[in-house]
């Protein structure tokens, strides 16, 4: 009997573990959906309760053997669990094409009578499970149903490798010290060098921490031309996976009769239609080429000074000035710098820092667990209380720093779900924070970008819509929401990254301990729209790219070709000649937001309202407002329809007024 602490997962497991794990989950999950299907009278209890049972039991050891393929050090481990989420999705895909199984389902669903006797979510559990089974062609012909089968395992296969190819296929190049002229000092401290010709250089990775501040400070053009194409030439067999998987995607839609990929996955979001997507992406594109226009004639102007004082030609500005020239522009006009501002955002500060934040929000207790049983030295294991009483919520991990092999961005994977146990019971969920943020030097401890400090927060915000849900069904845990919302909480949460009485709680410098001083947080605040017509412009593109391959007929849309040629119609920086395969890197497309990316800029609608509508209007540290918060948008998770939950919060339907006013476009 698991204890009141809920089960503590081991991530300790070998390789025999993990393939043992496997076999069993996939043996008694056969064995579950046998005895389903052998069901003469079906009903709720016979039927649709084991077969979710299973979702929600088997949540926690699955989402630990395919996690470490993400984090492990050893690389049989991460093989072992590679091969070990190959092997789980295809049992899933075979479950999910079990035309007996279908079949006792669709009868409860079809019984109204068993139907009228149950409660919301275990109707919308019988509703979901019903569409899902004929989302996956069990309406089908027999043979167009092994084709999609089959087309399911192989997209599987093919995510799983690109996953794979991204995290270890990571790009070097070796500079100079004067070829990275610009950048601070603690940036070579602890770095690797080599000697080439009699000549020291420095090791420079495309891994975040490195990559980023070189394309922000490096002054030499040719410094910052070469990282790019290191970054943009990386993962080649990633380009032939993708045109691969687009071609499925569009084969699998085609059988269930849409036209596309995009309208398949857009029927169960928000959207509910691509034409609605692509309406809202193009006004917003058209919007922001005002503002983007000036912000890129402003950076023109900085180049082009650059390049008379260098005595050389003006070309134009291309993709790897945009970093360098925007963040010119802020340490210009706003008297900005990342490597003074970071000093008053130690990460340990930071971190305590925003989870009293989160802990006072959301009416929560957090201790940090000593000595954890973890997957590597550096990651930290908290587990969460109610602030009153001794009443446990889950535990979540976070794994802040970069490693080799390691993913490389920041995530958060939900590993278990929170549910209802057989007994009545409940387990509870386990949430990891998995980031790639600067580790300590030898002479200052991790220090932040306020960039990091608000991915900080954003990315926290998943984990507690993790830990805060409390549903029945594991299915519909946490952020298993629409797929247009489920970015929508964590977005809102990056607004405490600008409010100054926020600010002042954690950003403290590391040597003396002072607070952040009150006139670098004003122009951090009146700097916060500067360049959003083209960071947002950015957005606009990664998600008009998505459409550009999976709300097409054309099952043979060039993805390298579309990327270079969309990124610089809608960015308006040039690529050069250079070869280049930046779709190689973009796991979101391998990673569940096929069709479906412009949601985070969709779900941006959702969170400027909520937090202009209540947070900002009740004040962000109010109490009752965050327990609000709490139980009408993270408690239900997916067990309701995310506009009910949101209209709950309001007091009204949403809507983007708020958002236009945060990025600097107003409401007319």
């Amino acid at each position: 009997m698991p204890s009141a602490k809920g089960a503590v997962l081991s991530f300790g497991l070998a390789p025999a573990d993990i393939e043992a794990i496997v076999a069993r989950l996939i043996a008694e999950g056969k064995k579950i959906q046998d005895g389903v299907a052998a069901q003469r009278n079906p009903t709720f209890d016979s039927v649709i309760v084991p077969l979710a049972r299973r979702e929600s039991d088997n949540a926690g050891e699955y989402g630990v053997v395919t996690f470490l393929q993400n984090v492990s050090t050893d690389k049989e481990v991460r093989d072992a669990s590679t091969a070990a989420e190959e092997k789980l999705n295809a049992f899933e895909i075979e479950s999910s094409m079990r035309e007996d199984v279908y079949r006792v389902v669709r009868a409860v669903y079809d019984n109204a009578d068993e139907m009228a006797r149950l409660g919301p979510e275990d109707q919308r559990l019988v509703k979901k499970m019903e569409l899902e089974y004929r989302r996956n062609g069990l309406a089908l012909e027999k043979a167009e149903r092994e084709r999609l089968g089959a087309i399911r395992k192989r997209l599987s296969e093919l995510s799983i490798q690109f996953s794979r190819n991204v995290n270890e296929g990571d790009g070097h190049e070796a500079f100079t010290r004067e070829e990275l002229a610009g950048l601070p000092d603690d940036y070579f401290e602890g770095r690797a060098t080599t000697v080439v010709d009699g000549v020291e250089k420095y090791a420079v990775t495309t891994k975040y921490p490195d990559l980023v501040p070189a394309m922000k400070l490096a002054q030499r053009e040719s410094t910052r031309r070469r990282l790019l194409y290191a970054e943009e030439t990386r993962c080649p067999d990633n380009i032939p996976i993708l045109q691969e998987a687009v071609r499925l995607r569009l084969e699998a839609a085609q059988l269930l009769g849409y036209k596309t990929h995009a309208e398949f996955v857009l029927e169960v979001n928000m959207a509910k239609h691509p034409d609605a997507v692509v309406e809202f992406e193009n006004d917003l594109r058209k919007r922001l080429d005002v503002l983007s226009d000036k912000e890129v004639r402003e950076i023109a102007a900085l180049k082009r000074a650059d390049k008379e004082a260098a005595g050389e030609p003006y070309e134009g500005l291309f993709i790897w000035d945009f970093r360098y020239y925007a963040n010119l522009v802020m340490e210009r006009k706003h008297k900005i710098s990342d490597e003074v501002t970071k000093q008053y955002f130690p990460m340990r500060e930071v971190t305590r820092g925003v989870l009293d934040i989160y802990q006072e929000m959301l009416g929560l207790r957090f201790v940090r667990v000593d000595s954890p049983p973890v997957w590597h030295p550096d990651v930290e294991m908290y587990e969460v209380w109610e602030d009153t009483g001794d009443v446990f919520v889950g535990h979540f991990y976070l794994d802040l720093y970069p490693r080799e092999n390691k993913y490389n961005h920041a995530a958060v994977w939900p590993i278990r779900p929170g549910f209802e146990r057989a007994d009545g019971t409940r387990e509870y969920p386990v949430a990891a924070m998995v980031a790639n943020f600067p580790k300590p030097t030898l002479s200052a401890p991790a220090l932040l970008k306020h960039s990091d400090a608000v991915t900080l927060l954003h990315e926290l915000g998943h984990v507690f819509h993790g830990i805060c849900s409390v549903t029945k069904w594991g299915r519909f845990h946490g952020t298993s929401v629409e797929g247009d919302f489920v970015e929508a909480p964590s977005q809102m949460l990056e607004n405490w990254g600008w409010e100054p009485a926020v600010l002042r709680r954690f950003a403290v410098h590391y040597k003396t301990g002072e607070p952040i001083p009150e006139d670098l947080v004003a122009r951090l605040v009146a700097a916060k729209n500067e360049g959003s017509g083209m960071f947002n412009l950015r957005q606009v593109f990664f998600g008009l790219y998505d459409l550009s391959l999976h709300n097409t007929e054309d099952p043979n849309v060039d993805v390298k070709a579309n990327y270079r040629r969309l990124r610089e119609e809608i960015c308006h920086f040039q690529n050069d000649s250079a070869d280049t395969w930046g779709a190689a890197t973009f796991g979101h497309l391998l990673g569940g937001y096929d069709g479906q990316y412009a949601g985070y800029l969709w779900s941006e609608v959702f969170s400027a309202d909520m937090y202009e509508s209540r947070f900002k209007k009740d004040g962000v540290t109010n109490a009752q407002t965050g327990l609000d918060y709490r139980r009408e948008i993270l408690r239900p998770g997916g067990s309701r329809d995310a506009m009910e939950s949101l209209e709950r919060f309001l007091g009204r339907k949403p809507n983007n007024r708020a958002f236009l006013h945060s990025i600097g476009l107003g409401t007319e």
